[in-house]
Formats: structure tokens, sequence, C-alpha cells
């Protein structure tokens, strides 16, 4: 479903992805892990279209996904339904005046009718445990309440594929054991999961496989999660724990 071929990013000349080759078939649940400032939350705003590479090539669904491409408003839309980007700070995503209209508000630009935005919202709060958040500010929330609307106003969208840069930061442990199960049982629906983290303990039995950044921003190991968090050495090693 997503495969990225030689791609390379840079910012302000410094290299933040250097030659990433990366496949991901539907369905899988892919943890990216690594040292901070390696690469990782700029993998996520890529696959999502907030960046674009100059070198290499980047395939979703058979279709290379570029600037120009999604200068197409009906192409932009249709991408934006199908992977969804949970970010890593909440306050960068949630802008409405309430709970309710946050998530609301991808399914009013997708043009669908009153009945079924209002059906999809309370799905989502409810799954998000959020229900009785819905007319409260986003900006009056805790870390972790804002951080579950951020996730509801994507899942909303019903996206095949979701993205997330660090979801478990500023959630206590309680909110990060229902977030673990959220994806397991997203995952388990046939959702394609694509997370960065560094939160290993609260993961386990998420992932079926890691994919591993250094801090030169390139790829030094995708293998099954189980091998790559069990080898302590390695991780050491490449400063991840």
């Amino acid at each position: 479903m997503i495969k990225l071929e030689n791609i390379t990013f840079t910012y302000k000349n410094k290299i933040a992805l250097d030659n990433i080759n990366i496949y991901i078939e539907e369905g899988e649940s892919v943890a990216i892990i690594g040292p901070n400032g390696s690469g990782k939350s700029t993998l996520l705003k890529l696959l999502n279209g907030i960046i674009f590479s100059k070198s290499g090539k980047y395939i979703f669904d058979n279709n290379e996904i570029t600037e120009h491409k999604l200068r197409d408003n009906k192409f932009l839309k249709l991408f934006h339904k199908r992977l969804g980007f949970v970010f890593q700070n909440s306050d960068a995503q949630l802008f409405c005046s309430t709970v309710f209209e946050e998530v609301a508000f991808g399914l009013m630009q997708m043009g669908l009718p009153e009945n079924e935005i209002n059906k999809r919202v309370s799905d989502c709060l409810k799954l998000l445990n959020i229900e009785k958040l819905k007319e409260e500010h986003p900006y009056n929330l805790s870390g972790g309440e804002k951080k579950r609307v951020a996730i509801a106003s994507v899942l909303a969208m019903n996206p095949e594929v979701i993205t997330l840069d660090e979801p478990m930061n500023g959630i206590d442990p309680k909110g990060k054991k229902f977030l673990k199960n959220l994806l397991v049982a997203l995952n388990k629906s046939g959702k394609t999961i694509i997370c960065a983290t560094h939160d290993f303990e609260y993961i386990e039995g998420v992932f079926n496989r890691a994919i591993v950044f250094s801090e030169e921003h390139k790829i030094i190991k995708d293998d099954k999660y189980e091998n790559i968090i069990n080898d302590c050495e390695f991780l050491k090693k490449y400063n991840i724990i």
C-alpha cells in the first residue's frame, strides 16, 4: 500500500531523511523507533503530504504522491480520507470552538449529510469515551483529553491508514493503556497503523514490525517488533534506550 523509494529530505540544508526505502502492506502495524531527531516525525509528515522530498518517490496505493498532485482538490480530499494523522502536539491539531465541531470538521469538508456527520461524531466520541466533553472548548481540556479528541477527529474520517506521532506523550498510565487497546482493536479491524514511539512499556503487543532510524537519519533495521525490542545491546548502541 505504501512504498518509499530512495527518499531523501533536507531541511535548511540539513538531512532529515537519508535515502529511505520502505514498503508497508495493507493491514500492518508498524512502529517507527529511533533516538530524538532521527527523522521519525519527518517521515510521518512526508507520508501525510505535509512535506515533500526533492528526490525519490512516495507511492500510495499505486499513485505517486507529489505536491503538484495534491493541488488537485478532489485527489487531496480522497487522499486525506484514506490516510489520517494524529500529531505529537494535539494543540497543533485542534482549532474549533467545541469538541463536537472538532470531530465533525473533516466530515463537513467532505460534504457528508448532517445525519451521517452526527452519527459518526457520536460513535467516535463514544469510542474514545469523551461523550461528556462534546460541548467543551478543546483549549480547556487536559493533555490526555486533547489527545483523545485529536484521535476521534481522525477516526471520524474512517481512514484505511492511521499514522500517529508519539501518541503516548502527555497521557497518564490509564490513558496509555486505553490507547494501546484501541490501537490493537483498530489493527484487528483491518486498519494499517504506523506509529512513531519511544514509549515501549505501554505498546507491547501492538506492533508486528519495527523500523529503526539512526541519528544519521538512515534506516538501520527493519524486522519483527519483538526481535528488535528484545535486542537491548542494539537499542543501547544506537541510543534508543
